[in-house]
């Protein structure tokens, strides 16, 4: 029987050095599949870079619509930043093309899966449990099985003629709607600041005099208008990145730690997600109690730790889906973001949902709030903190 087997295809180093890898040390025929979540690539330069390479057959597939409203709108309900800083981009499309892969897979009668991934990194996690949670065939991971390192698969892939491009000797890249993540070169030393040639999406020099205002409105938690425009969710994405990368918004550089336990210096560029995540929390805090907003913290961290771990398809996942779907229903209105040499500050917010009351926050005579009311209740509240205290003293006398 034929070995066939199917590879989640970028075009880029490690998938095009897997490519061949499976033809001459599996005696396998190659199938690709390119899954667009908002890359920017060339599909058809993809496709011509896969048939170079010999694949029997290349698919291209559009899921960038699927991975907004399936994947990105979840994670800004979720205010989803991994150790409070990475918006998931990388971990949130992960996922999503794996099951297009198996898709195709299914549908070719494939005997083996295939990914790029290192042992290193965090994506064969994503990969393998998303693969082998619908699937039985067998996972061949070249780089990872090989121990290859880049710098083996640039002689390789000088050695098999594949053409690799300037930015990819330098760095690796990966990009799609929600974020550009930069690793590898000089950023393997966590003192050494970015070059600023590293950066596409962000403008970190000649940057405008005067501030960029933002008006964003949410429905239930889901970004829907931008600037009094209404918006399709992809368009509405890029529209965010634009305006916010423009205005310096959105480098994101920190020391990360890996599913597999590493420590890595990790820089991202998310200038759309740092702008609507920032926002959506903004609102929440307006039209939840305060008891919500605590618990939805927590479940928060919880949905990002396990949306970044590769355990998208974990019971326990969709349970907190359920509770933060819940959460959403008043979390409609609309958010003022000020955007200034790369300084981002929520300026406004309203909503007809919102527990900000005037009458009982103002501090003039149209207050209603009566303030001696309160003594009784600083009294009350405090009470086991002072004892606690006065016994402190008392008992430190005696020693």
């Amino acid at each position: 029987m034929t070995q066939r087997g199917i590879l989640a295809f970028s075009g880029g180093l490690d998938t095009s050095v897997v490519v061949k890898y499976l033809q001459e040390e599996y005696d396998m025929e190659v199938i690709t599949v390119t899954v667009d979540v908002g890359q920017g690539d060339d599909q058809k330069e993809i496709e011509a870079k896969a048939k170079k390479l010999g694949v029997i057959k290349h698919y291209n597939i559009d899921a960038r619509k699927e991975f907004v409203e399936d994947f990105i709108f979840p994670s800004i309900k979720a205010n989803a930043l991994y150790q409070k800083k990475y918006c998931l981009a990388t971990a949130l499309a992960r996922p999503l093309i794996a099951q297009k892969v198996l898709e195709i897979a299914k549908k070719e009668n494939v005997t083996a899966l295939a990914h790029g991934c290192s042992g290193k990194g965090n994506d064969q996690v994503r990969f393998d449990i998303t693969l082998r949670s619908g699937s039985d065939l067998p996972i061949i991971a070249p780089i990872r099985d090989k121990n290859l390192d880049r710098d083996t698969e640039l002689i390789f892939a000088k050695k098999h003629g594949i053409e690799i491009d300037s930015v990819a000797k330098r760095f690796s890249i990966d990009q799609n709607l929600w974020g550009r993540a930069i690793e590898g070169g000089v950023l393997e030393d966590p003192y050494n600041e970015p070059p600023e040639d590293a950066f596409i999406w962000v403008k970190t020099k000649n940057l405008p005099d005067t501030p960029t205002y933002m008006e964003i409105k949410f429905d239930k938690g889901i970004p829907v208008a931008v600037d009094g425009q209404v918006m399709e969710p992809i368009k509405l994405i890029e529209y965010v990145n634009k305006i916010a990368g423009e205005a310096g918004v959105g480098i994101v550089d920190h020391i990360e730690d890996r599913v597999v336990g590493i420590k890595s210096r990790e820089v991202y560029e998310t200038p759309g997600a740092t702008c609507l995540i920032e926002a959506h929390a903004d609102l929440e805090k307006m039209v939840h109690t305060k008891h919500e907003n605590k618990f939805k913290s927590i479940i928060d961290d919880e949905w990002a730790y396990l949306a970044y771990s590769g355990l998208w398809q974990d019971p326990l996942k969709q349970d907190l889906d359920a509770f933060i779907e819940k959460s959403q229903n008043p979390v409609s209105g609309i958010v003022k973001l000020k955007l200034y040499k790369s300084s981002l500050r929520v300026v406004g917010r309203k909503s007809e949902y919102s527990l900000y009351n005037h009458k009982i926050a103002t501090y003039s005579s149209e207050s209603t709030f009566d303030q001696r009311m309160a003594k009784g209740f600083v009294e009350l509240w405090g009470i086991q903190s002072t004892e606690a205290i006065k016994l402190q003293k008392k008992l430190s006398k005696k020693i």
